[in-house]
């Protein structure tokens, strides 16, 4: 990775663009050296593509073009560094807020100076400059993913707490399976249970009222005790089973 270059001139710049053309180098890939070398702020990349044409036309000059009409007067080197002075100063200070003076092509053309933070496509509060320090981000990490139990108990205590894999939710082929694991612990945790009779109550969510599930309760005799909704004092969750 190239070292960067915090203090160059625009001619700088410019030489590199045209020895990079002649070796015939893509104005992308140029402009991408451009801004590795010398920061993004150096040159844009309409302007890579400018230069590269005016290279290719037969052009040799590095320096501007004279302009017609009125004669520069307001961006001499005294209001430069005035204007620069300023945003150094206070780099919130807003454009309008600088005495007038084609303050725009200081701010922009003569110093670098721009508002839009490119490496995150978005406007930025402070202005940034060719030789301002990479802002540093800020990684984000992912928070732990919750994952869903499963419990069923009686008067005596805990008979089983079921824990499915992270990312996972409950369907009605796990629930059977649960509820195997269930009669498995009935039977080492509660001898005689099973042959008593087991009375279970879990509310009407979809994995408990799915056919399959009936069919499993069904088949082993199982006492459904009816849910009520309104009883404040049972939580929805709550699996009971009960010692007839």
């Amino acid at each position: 990775m190239a070292t960067l270059i915090k203090e160059w001139s625009k001619l700088e710049v410019r030489a590199v663009v045209r020895f990079l053309f002649s070796k015939r180098t893509k104005p992308s890939e140029i402009h991408k050296q451009i801004a590795e070398t010398f920061g993004e702020g150096a040159m844009s990349r309409s302007r890579v593509y400018q230069w590269c044409t005016w290279f290719g036309e037969g052009r040799t000059s590095l320096g501007d073009e004279p302009k017609s009409g009125r004669p520069k007067t307001s961006t001499n080197e005294e209001n430069t560094t005035r204007v620069d002075e300023l945003i150094r100063c206070d780099r919130r200070m807003k454009i309008r807020e600088i005495p007038k003076s084609t303050v725009h092509e200081i701010v922009h053309d003569t110093l670098g100076y721009w508002k839009v933070d490119k490496a995150r496509l978005h406007q930025s509060m402070t202005w940034k400059h060719p030789s301002s320090p990479v802002t540093k981000k800020f990684k984000v990490q992912r928070s732990a993913a919750k994952v869903m139990a499963t419990v069923f108990w009686d008067a005596k205590g805990v008979i089983l707490l079921d824990i499915l894999p992270q990312g996972q939710c409950i369907s009605t082929a796990r629930y059977c399976s649960t509820l195997d694991r269930l009669k498995e612990a009935i039977r080492r945790k509660r001898p005689g249970l099973l042959r008593r009779g087991v009375v279970l109550q879990h509310d009407n969510a979809t994995p408990h009222s799915a056919n399959l599930t009936q069919q499993w309760l069904q088949r082993y005799g199982w006492e459904i005790l009816p849910y009520l909704p309104t009883v404040q004092t049972w939580h929805p969750l709550t699996f009971i089973c009960l010692d007839p």
